[in-house]
């Protein structure tokens, strides 16, 4: 009888979108094949304590924890040792210490295959600065923006205002270069919202962007997404579309309010279909990405006799993973249903593993 891989499921951690990651890491443990995995749950609570078995569960379901074993020792290893023994990690670890690069290092100093980017792909697709330079370098098109400082913005505001205003048209968005899910993002429609809009996003980061609005005050874009799967030939799924029900598709937008509405696919020609897939796995080949990502896009409003322009947005290389979540909807409107798309990335995750394994580190 074939033995069962052993995958540890990650999840928790000390970011801010730990609750996102336990809705994640649940809707995964429910669906994927027990038949075929052994299944390790492996929680990291907000504190960055690392807990297995029955306060893993714990820290999934929202209990207390085990008073006697609110710490456990793990080694990660894909060969036999004395701890967990894993052939896979698929971690579901959302922004800061999960999709950043960090973990991934980890798992790459403890030679373990593990589902989606390695530390470049993490860490600059959590960068939108270092983001949006890999892509400007590629040719993808993006609306203006700029970055600045917090140490910058709080020495000299004034001096920053005029620079933001110099180089972008309100309204503008104000984000934290290093999160995810919207958290900290404001839309600016003028300079009176601006110094609150900066002083949030400087609580969340020590670098800020600043990103011109598209279509133009009064204007509503598009939000597309597209969900890419693969590692150095990377597939693209159908365009899908977000209606969201506040002004931009923010934290409460996502994860509180049920007022935004999926469209899948969404309503595009078939050429705008094309060229937005393209792009999509364009994003991802220039972050050097692997197993999978979302990328996000902006399409002007149409106007009258003009084509409405496309702009790359962001790639998010750890995207929200429950059965209702765009990634896993856009690849089963693709073909491909959600308890296979784990499978899928289990086997990529192996396999760009095997890949590495022929790189030699040492002259000997």
């Amino acid at each position: 009888m074939k033995k069962k891989q052993r995958i540890g499921i990650l999840f928790g951690g000390r970011s801010g979108e730990h609750e996102v990651s336990l809705l994640s890491a649940a809707s995964i443990l429910k669906a994927i094949d027990k038949r075929k995995y052994e299944v390790v749950p492996i929680g990291i609570t907000k504190e960055g304590r690392w807990v297995t078995g029955d306060n893993a569960q714990a820290l999934l379901t929202g209990q207390p924890l085990s008073a006697a074993k609110k710490s456990e020792p793990i080694a990660l290893s894909p060969v036999p040792n004395e701890g967990l023994d894993l052939d896979v990690i698929f971690p579901v670890l959302h922004g800061t210490f999960g999709e950043d690069g960090t973990i991934q290092g980890l798992f790459e100093l403890a030679d373990l295959a593990y589902v989606g980017s390695g530390v470049l792909g993490s860490s600059a697709g959590m960068d939108k600065v270092a983001m949006k330079q890999l892509f400007a370098a590629a040719g993808l098109p993006q609306t203006p923006w700029i970055s600045l400082l917090r140490s910058e913005w709080r020495a000299n505001p004034r001096a920053c205002t005029k620079k933001i205003e110099a180089a972008l048209k309100y309204p503008v968005f104000v984000k934290p270069a290093n999160l995810g899910s919207s958290v900290g993002i404001s839309k600016v429609h003028d300079r009176s919202e601006l110094a609150r809009a900066m002083n949030e996003a400087a609580s969340f980061d020590r670098k800020l962007i600043i990103e011109q609005g598209v279509g133009g005050p009064g204007a509503k874009p598009r939000e597309l997404e597209v969900a890419v799967l693969g590692n150095d030939t990377p597939e693209a799924s159908v365009v899908g579309e977000i209606v969201p029900g506040a002004e931009f598709y923010d934290y409460e937008a996502k994860y509180v309010s049920d007022s935004s509405v999926p469209i899948i696919p969404a309503k595009l020609t078939v050429a705008e279909s094309k060229q937005i897939r393209q792009m999509a796995v364009a994003a991802f080949k220039a972050c050097d990405c692997a197993g999978l990502s979302r990328v996000d896009f902006l399409m002007e409003p149409a106007k009258k006799g003009k084509k409405a322009r496309i702009f790359l947005n962001e790639i998010n290389t750890l995207p929200g993973f429950t059965s209702i979540s765009m990634y896993p909807k856009l690849w089963g409107a693709t073909g491909l249903p959600y308890k296979k798309l784990i499978d899928r990335l289990i086997e990529l995750a192996v396999e760009r593993h095997v890949e590495k394994l022929q790189t030699q580190f040492s002259r000997s």
